[in-house]
């Protein structure tokens, strides 16, 4: 039993799962178990729901699933928008398929609904979210759980092995593997909790939209965002997209995943689905079942565990023990000192925003890096060190250089915003207090393009992929500040 919960969640096997944020008692009067999701956005094997399913069951009551999207969210684009509203599309109609009601929001000027979350809960038993260690979602789920009366438990969705189950106290990345790796096993199986209760068909505060595919274009194209950041053609919206990326990487991409993956210029190197993964549109589980049960080696299975779990959960594991996992202060001490001891040295490779935004620097490699982040919205694991590592080298600053990691990451990619990515810029910052030092990086080390260039044919693949013709995305005066520095957005 876990504490804290009542009895349907404290005796769940998912239970290591969930948290309660505020300590307030179960509403008594409330008419529904809410059910908000931000990022989790499947219906199947998604313990968020499930976790309002199962309380809903006990205390005889529907759950309502709501999912909104805002205009003012941080870098808001087309890109965006409509990968968001694809995924809410199946949702909504995974939810009926369900036995669940389902409503959806989205904020433009013309629909304004100020406040909806605290609406919706005031009618709420209870009000089950998202444990989600980054971005807007992190700021959202705690304003609610301190104004909201009801009970407000969160939910990891986002890790196969329930982050609690690790502890507080590891430091280092081999520690928690030696926690981790041992669990994995005993949470590859789930169940969807089968709701007891009709679907709730009672009143709402505001009209929820009624998302058609065929409108989707004309809708966020109505919008205030940014519409100089056009969809990616190579990651479309929706479950059906990620079930195909799936099915690819278990018939071509893992049986050669540990020789391949590192290999930028292989189309069969990389599976594809970390957008999917960071909006939720698939689960850990769900892959790393099909992976287990995969035909191929042993060797490949284990490559691609280590990347799915060793290191996105890693990744996610520690996003949860900062406070805002993107900011410049996470980057190892050693590592910000040398740096800074630097920071004054000439820059012959720097180059201005414009030109790094839109991939049409004096560097080939990096501009091929860049150009998968514009058109794609993506970009392959083994460029994005080579990317990060060069940009302290083209920005006046350490500190430029991670603010321009992040911007240029959060506003272009679709596994942006994410503890993985975040990560990943962290890593860029990385080397050793041993090593020798150098001009503009001090000992933290530096990273080459012949893991690419240095291939059969990788010449001509950056060559050809640094020319790739690019959406001419509108350019800011400068990089804009960390959102996280400037308040907290709305709800």
């Amino acid at each position: 039993m876990t504490p804290g919960l009542p009895p349907a969640l404290a005796s769940w096997r998912e239970a290591p799962r969930v948290g309660l944020l505020n300590g307030r008692a179960l509403q008594r009067d409330g008419r529904y178990v809410l059910c908000w999701l931000q990022q989790s956005l499947r219906v199947r094997d998604n313990p968020v729901i499930d976790a309002a399913v199962r309380l809903g069951n006990a205390l005889r009551l529907p759950v309502l699933v709501y999912h909104g999207v805002r205009e003012d969210y941080p870098y808001a684009s087309d890109r965006l928008h409509r990968f968001i509203l694809g995924a809410s599309l199946d949702l909504a109609s995974g939810c009926r398929e369900r036995g669940l009601a389902f409503v959806c929001h989205v904020d433009w000027e013309e629909r304004r609904e100020k406040g909806l979350v605290h609406r919706l809960g005031a009618d709420a038993a209870a009000i089950v979210v998202e444990d989600q260690p980054t971005f807007v979602a992190r700021w959202q789920v705690g304003r609610v759980a301190q104004r909201a009366s009801a009970p407000v438990y969160a939910v990891n969705a986002a890790c196969l092995v329930p982050p609690a189950l690790i502890g507080s106290d590891v430091r280092g990345r081999s520690g928690f593997l030696r926690r981790h790796e041992p669990e994995r096993a005993a949470w590859l199986e789930a169940q969807d909790e089968t709701p007891d209760v009709a679907p709730y068909a009672g009143a709402l505060p505001f009209v929820p939209d009624d998302l058609v595919e065929s409108d989707l274009d004309d809708l966020v194209s109505a919008l205030g965002i940014d519409h100089t950041l056009p969809v990616s053609a190579m990651h479309p919206a929706g479950r059906a997209a990620a079930e195909e990326r799936l099915a690819r990487l278990l018939s071509d991409v893992l049986p050669g995943y540990a020789s391949t993956r590192n290999d930028a210029t292989r189309p069969d190197g990389a599976s594809g689905l970390s957008p999917y993964l960071h909006f939720g549109v698939i689960g850990p589980r769900e892959i790393m079942a099909r992976v287990a049960a995969a035909q191929a080696g042993g060797q490949h299975k284990r490559k691609f565990a280590d990347e799915l779990l060793g290191w996105r959960e890693w990744f996610h594991f520690q996003a949860r023990q900062l406070d805002a996992p993107e900011q410049y202060d996470r980057v190892s001490g050693w590592a910000r000192a040398t740096l800074g001891d630097h920071a004054r040295d000439p820059r012959p490779d720097a180059e201005p925003l414009e030109r790094m935004l839109r991939g049409e620097t004096r560097d080939e490699t990096w501009n091929a890096c860049q150009r998968q982040f514009l058109t794609d919205g993506w970009m392959h694991n083994n460029l994005r060190m080579y990317w990060g590592k060069y940009l302290i080298a083209m920005t006046p600053s350490p500190e430029a250089a991670w603010a321009t990691a992040c911007y240029l990451n959060d506003r272009l990619s679709l596994d942006g915003r994410d503890p993985s990515t975040y990560g990943n810029i962290a890593a860029m910052f990385a080397g050793s207090p041993s090593d020798r030092e150098r001009p503009v990086y001090g000992r933290v080390a530096t990273r080459g393009d012949g893991s690419t260039r240095n291939r059969a044919g990788g010449d001509g693949w950056l060559a050809t992929t640094a020319s790739r013709p690019v959406p001419q995305v509108s350019i800011p005066a400068e990089v804009p500040v960390d959102p996280y520095l400037t308040g907290e957005p709305p709800i």
